[in-house]
This record gives structure tokens, C-alpha cells and sequence, in this order.
């Protein structure tokens, strides 16, 4: 198998995040940054072949750059899947090899595929014929007892050998029994020096780093020893973070854009799926990080929190939030 070969630009990107990367937090966040790489939380292969794919698949267009994450193990699911997610325009399919979740080991994929490299071989090969599309794998360092490093070195190899160039690695270990999903975000020590071998040693290689990063002076430190950096939970926390990214990674030269202005720039989006019968409390959730670390912060989340669930909760909810907000930002500078 021939190595692939794009163009996304991966130099920064925002995690695969159960139950917060789902469309309008793709959109909220694609207005803060235009470059940064976007992830739809991870979808199996049996909710897509078996249910709604419009529901699963659909996104804006303004969401591009946007990659598709799947959890599977069967090659012939994830080529059909990976050949939907071409046909819907995706950028990029991710084949996940790093959630340590019982419920997805109990159906076969997930970090527990870090033990059977062949068959993630033969579901990257597969997937890779029948999209077209560039096709990743998000992992580990390691799991269980199999968490040496040449360990990891034989498993990237492999997939590498079946067209892979891409691989996106969390800088832990992952413990497939005695620790929950959380406990195994945080419990593992973290070892970016393992990733930042793994791209010394396999150069040729697009590596990501992902694990414990928090700040664009810390992903711009990693930079400089790996292709891209793979930001989670900070960046959906602390959403404003990405405001300056697309200046300090992907050379754009227009000035950051103010939270006041990010909402108002977002306002159409939210217009538009009220029109559609969205409830305003689940595109609102992803916004409340939006004003963290400044005065006005608490007053912003808790109008949100209470009114955005209220029956007609519409666009003036959200107004009025930005009001509280900014008032107490101008109270500071007042100060």
C-alpha cells in the first residue's frame, strides 16, 4: 500500500470530545478560529449503518476543515462508513485506537485494538480504498502491559505499512481494566518525550501529540519537536484560547477577534437552527467558557444556564448574556 499524501494543515486542532463535538460546537468554535482542524465526536460504525447517517454525517460547510472520527474493527463497516463520510465531504476519516472505555471494548474497538496491529492495518488499508480520503488513527503510547516503547514503534510501523502517515498519539498509557474513561485521562503519567521520540525515530511520519495540553505557549512548544499538537478539554473549557490561533500558527494577520464579536458573528448560526426547532440550550451549552478568567464570566454562564433552557428561549437570551458580560469587563477596565 502507496503512503498517503495531503494537505490539511494539522499544525493545531481541537479533539474528538464525546458529548461536546457535535455540530454546534463545531460551528461555535469555527467562528472563533478558521484554520484550527475540527473533530466530530467519534461515531461506531453500527450507529451509522444502522441509523440515521444524516443525523451522524450532517454539518455546515463553514466547518471545514472538518475530520470525521469512527470507532469500528470490522474493515468492511468502516470502508462503507469511510465511503459515506467521502460522500458527505469530509476532509479526513479518524479511525479511533485510543478510547479505554469498557463499553467500547466490550464491542472490539477502541484502545484495546492497540494489541492486534494487523487488524487495524487491514481497517486503514480498507478504509483508505474506499474513501480516497486521508485516513488517521488516534492512540496511546500503550496499554495495559504492552507499553514499551518498542511496543508502540512495532504498532505504528504496521499501520504505517497499510498507508497511514498520519498518527495522532495521547501521551498516556491506557489501563483497559481498574480505570474509568476520566480516570484514564488523568491517572497515567503523561510522557510526551515517547512522542517526541516516536518522530525523531519515524520522521517521515506526520505525528500529533495530544495529552495534557493547555495553552497555545505550551503547543507551540511541542511544535517544535512534533508536526501538530491535538488540544481537548481546555479548548472546549476555555473556548476564547483559539482566538489567537490562527495568527500564531497559520499566519493570518487579522487581529483576534473580541468575545462580543465572536457571539454577534454567531448569532446567524443560532438563528437559523431556532428556525429549524433546535432547543437554545443545546447550542448555548458549548458557549459558557466563552467569558472564563474575566469579571462578567459568572453572570454570562448563569444567564445562559438559567434561561436558555426556558420554552421560546430565543436570540435575545444570548443578547442580554453578552450584556451582563461586557459589563463586567468594563467594570474592570472602570476600575
Amino acid at each position: 500500500m502507496v503512503a498517503q499524501h495531503d494537505k490539511l494543515d494539522r499544525r493545531l486542532s481541537v479533539a474528538p470530545m464525546m458529548d461536546r463535538t457535535d455540530r454546534h460546537c463545531r460551528s461555535f468554535l469555527r467562528v472563533i478560529s478558521a484554520r484550527v482542524l475540527l473533530y466530530t465526536e467519534m461515531v461506531t460504525t453500527g450507529a451509522i449503518l444502522h441509523g440515521d447517517r444524516a443525523r451522524f454525517f450532517g454539518h455546515d460547510e463553514a466547518e471545514h476543515p472538518l475530520a470525521m472520527q469512527l470507532g469500528g474493527a470490522d474493515p468492511g463497516d468502516l470502508a462503507a462508513c469511510a465511503r459515506l463520510a467521502a460522500e458527505y465531504g469530509y476532509d479526513e476519516i479518524n479511525l479511533n485506537v485510543g478510547c479505554p472505555s469498557e463499553r467500547v471494548r466490550a464491542a472490539r474497538f477502541g484502545a484495546c485494538l492497540m494489541a492486534e496491529p494487523a487488524t487495524v492495518g487491514n481497517c486503514v488499508a480498507a478504509m483508505i480504498e474506499a474513501s480516497g480520503l486521508p485516513v488517521t488513527v488516534k492512540s496511546r503510547i500503550g496499554i495495559d502491559q504492552r507499553d514499551s516503547y518498542p511496543d508502540l514503534l512495532a504498532f505504528v510501523d504496521r499501520i504505517a505499512e497499510a498507508g497511514c502517515r498520519t498518527f495522532i498519539v495521547h501521551a498516556r498509557k491506557a489501563w483497559l481494566t481498574g480505570l474509568n474513561p476520566e480516570e484514564n485521562r488523568n491517572v497515567p503519567p503523561l510522557r510526551h518525550d515517547i512522542v517526541h521520540r516516536l518522530k525523531k525515530d519515524r520522521p517521515g511520519l506526520e505525528i500529533i501529540i495530544n495529552g495534557g495540553i493547555t495553552t497555545l505557549d505550551d503547543a507551540a512548544e511541542h511544535l517544535g519537536r512534533v508536526d501538530g499538537v491535538m488540544i481537548g478539554r481546555a479548548a472546549y473549557s476555555d473556548p476564547y484560547m483559539l482566538a489567537e490561533a490562527d495568527r500564531r500558527f497559520f499566519g493570518a494577520t487579522e487581529p483576534a477577534p473580541l468575545r462580543a464579536g465572536i457571539v454577534a458573528r454567531f448569532m446567524p448560526y443560532i438563528a437559523a437552527k431556532l428556525d429549524e426547532g433546535v432547543a437554545l440550550a443545546h447550542i448555548t451549552r458549548h458557549m459558557l467558557g466563552l467569558y472564563g478568567g474575566i469579571p462578567g464570566a459568572r453572570a454570562w454562564r448563569r444567564h445562559l444556564s438559567e434561561n436558555a433552557y426556558r420554552p421560546g428561549a430565543g436570540l435575545a437570551v444570548v443578547e442580554d448574556a453578552v450584556g451582563l458580560a461586557e459589563a463586567g469587563a468594563r467594570h474592570l477596565v472602570a476600575a
